[in-house]
């Protein structure tokens, strides 16, 4: 067995089964979006498995925005990302029943307005 860190990763499959659904979303919606579904994971972790992710072909970075006048500072950066030629979606069994529920949640809503 080789040293160091195993290419593959849980957390970076989650991220991958997310993006699948969105097709393009920027980094802090899809950590806000893996929080709900797996609660114990820091937006500095899921950066760090975007950034790895484009370094190894599963994910592309799309565009980059750059937004201005926030309470922190003068402008802040949104980087959209998608799936690339290596992703792999295999079907995290979480990951599809809240995107599930949340079409079940959109078209409830569509049908009580009408």
């Amino acid at each position: 067995m080789g040293r160091g860190r195993p290419p593959n990763s849980e957390i970076r499959q989650r991220i991958v089964e997310i993006l699948h659904y969105l097709q393009k979303e920027y980094g802090y919606n899809i950590y806000k979006i893996y929080s709900q579904i797996f609660p114990k994971v820091s937006m500095r972790v899921v950066y760090y498995h975007l950034n790895k992710g484009c370094e190894l072909g599963i994910f592309e970075m799309e565009k980059v925005i750059i937004e201005g006048n926030y309470s922190w500072g003068n402008t802040a950066e949104k980087v959209f990302y998608t799936l690339g030629a290596k992703a792999m979606v295999v079907g995290v069994p979480e990951v599809t029943s809240f995107f599930e529920k949340k079409a079940l949640e959109k078209h409830s809503n569509q049908r009580n307005n009408k």
